[in-house]
């Protein structure tokens, strides 16, 4: 079969084919799936997607939702997930996205459809400068030139390669910049194996351009462990995929040592309940009395945990800190001394400890937790209550964990986790949880309870569009704005003004403007019925919300850290 040349096509042809390029090389690195917000400039990005079997196509009208969207299908499939827009404003409404996936390494492949560089800067429509408006918060940027046939298409794999090796090997977002000139729009293209301009190799099989080796890891986690398993050892663990907790409790079960596991772990322990029992004195004596800590994961959300590791850490007689993750960047906020691991661990043999079982006191302080926590309960609904019990509504669901005060509380007073468990945590933003959480629900094909705050909610609220089909639960705590400004040291005539910023509006004609069923339980006991009756109902989505007095939270938190600190 005879194949074109590039000189016979036509610029809009030309635009098409360099971005069939761009994706198909897309999906040899891994990409399955691609998320298009609307647009004109961005026309051969899209219609090059659909033509992609290898891509499953999404959209969303706000670019601001469909970055983080992008960012729950990366976070469910662990495989990068391709973002297209528009040029303009368009692009600088992925930067929340941008910079959440760059601090929690999350694949994402920005792909800005841009104006020429000749009507940049002088006047002319939807023209920003696009170039390096991520700044740091990607790992890698590419500025193509526009399509030309003049430019070799090999040397647009090549330089495209480069900045997906970068991200394979690192995590974290690229941004590639594809400005196309006018006409963008054909109504025929020849597909790429009808070009001669591309080389064959590359076309008949499915591995990238440019091949590279990639780093592989040693055994030298096993060898620490084997070091130092039998000092009285603590593991930590923290923002994991579940199943990678469960084989870190399996761990740390033969061992005998405690372990503390943050709600982003999806798990609990018999030691839950540390964020309140480190406020007690005798109980941090005796977790402080642990010579070596492994951590598992990055980014708690326990200050009081990170103040404990810090302190304990820098002890002199204190022998080893590991930190196994493979998320780029330091992850040591505090500077300590430390080993770093690849996440990527096995231990070939069962392991034991001479210290076997060294803090199972502490035990007892976690139960009296969870004894002073049920006193606070009462007969209606509270903030509390739901995050104590939260494990009794998340039987078939994963679980999506919003900022602010619920994540916390979750941290404080949760019991028996035991489920898939996703966040946002690495600029602990508001911003996106609702569209992160529906991609979460589209990329794992699972229903999932998001828990969330009211302001959380009030800021993605267009996002219900996204969720409202997944057949998913968002359960928003409203307290009529932000909560968790209560703890703070602010004097109390400026504290609602500037900072919690009550807002008195509620949601149910939010859900039905997104065809969601709406349901505002007053007791625990009506929540649970609500939660097992949309099971059975074929409702699309759900949203439960529970209204609770502002300061009700705050309250129970100072009183249940009192009652404590009186053990």
């Amino acid at each position: 079969m005879s194949r074109l040349s590039l000189d016979s096509l036509s610029q809009a042809q030309t635009n098409r084919v360099w971005s069939a390029v761009l994706l198909e090389e897309a999906t040899r690195f891994g990409a399955k799936h691609v998320c298009i917000a609307p647009g004109s400039r961005s026309t051969p990005l899209a219609l090059e997607s659909i033509e992609q079997s290898h891509l499953t196509l999404h959209t969303h009208f706000d670019e601001r939702g469909l970055g983080f969207f992008a960012l729950g299908l990366a976070k469910a499939t662990q495989t990068p997930v391709i973002v297209i827009v528009t040029s303009g404003t368009a692009v600088a409404n992925l930067l929340p996205a941008v910079v959440e996936a760059n601090l929690t390494g999350e694949k994402l492949i920005f792909m800005t459809a841009d104006r020429p560089i000749q009507l940049v800067g002088v006047g002319a429509n939807q023209a920003i400068v696009q170039q390096g408006l991520f700044s740091s918060h990607v790992v890698s940027e590419l500025n193509l030139p526009s399509p030309s046939v003049s430019t070799n298409v090999r040397w647009l794999l090549s330089q495209f390669d480069e900045a997906l090796h970068v991200q394979r090997d690192n995590g974290g977002p690229v941004h590639i910049n594809c400005p196309y000139p006018e006409p963008l729009y054909v109504e025929g293209c020849p597909s790429l194996p009808e070009l001669d301009a591309l080389p064959l190799n590359w076309l008949n099989s499915r591995e990238t351009f440019v091949k590279k080796e990639r780093y592989t890891h040693s055994d030298a986690f096993a060898e620490f462990l084997d070091a130092n398993k039998d000092s009285k050892g603590l593991i930590i663990v923290g923002r994991l995929p579940f199943e990678q907790s469960v084989k870190v409790k399996q761990l740390a079960q033969q061992l005998g040592w405690p372990v503390l596991c943050d709600p982003q772990s999806g798990i609990s322990s018999e030691w839950q309940g540390y964020d309140v029992w480190l406020q007690n004195d005798e109980a941090k004596a005796q977790l402080a009395q642990c010579e070596a800590v492994i951590q598992f994961g990055a980014r708690l959300v326990s200050k009081r945990l990170l103040a404990f590791l810090k302190q304990q850490v820098m002890e002199q007689d204190f022998k080893a800190y590991a930190l196994l993750s493979d998320e780029a960047g330091s992850l040591n906020p505090d500077y300590l001394p430390m080993q770093r691991f690849s996440a990527k661990w096995h231990i070939d043999s069962p392991l034991s400890s001479q210290s076997y079982g060294w803090a199972n006191g502490l035990k007892s302080y976690s139960e009296q937790v969870t004894t002073e926590t049920r006193k606070l309960c009462r007969d209606d609904i509270t903030e509390l209550e739901i995050t104590h019990r939260l494990c009794e509504i998340t039987d078939g669901y994963q679980l999506f964990l919003g900022n602010s005060l619920g994540v916390r509380l979750v941290d404080m007073v949760s019991d028996s986790l035991n489920v898939e468990a996703y966040s946002n945590r690495g600029a602990s933003g508001i911003d996106g949880i609702i569209a992160t959480s529906a991609g979460v629900a589209a990329g794992s094909n699972k229903p999932t309870l998001t828990l969330i705050g009211d302001t959380s909610l009030l800021h993605d609220l267009n996002s219900l569009s996204l969720i409202a089909d997944k057949g998913s639960i968002v359960l928003v705590l409203n307290n009529d704005g932000g909560a968790i400004f209560d703890l703070l040291p602010v004097d109390e005539n400026y504290k609602q003004r500037l900072y919690q910023m009550p807002h008195g509006y509620q949601f149910k004609h939010a859900a039905q403007q997104f065809g969601m069923r709406h349901e505002q339980p007053a007791t625990w006991q009506q929540l649970k019925q609500v939660v097992a009756d949309f099971e059975s109902s074929g409702s699309r989505s759900l949203l439960i919300e529970v209204v609770t007095p502002p300061n009700e939270a705050s309250h129970h938190i100072k009183a249940l850290v009192s009652a404590f600190k009186g053990h």
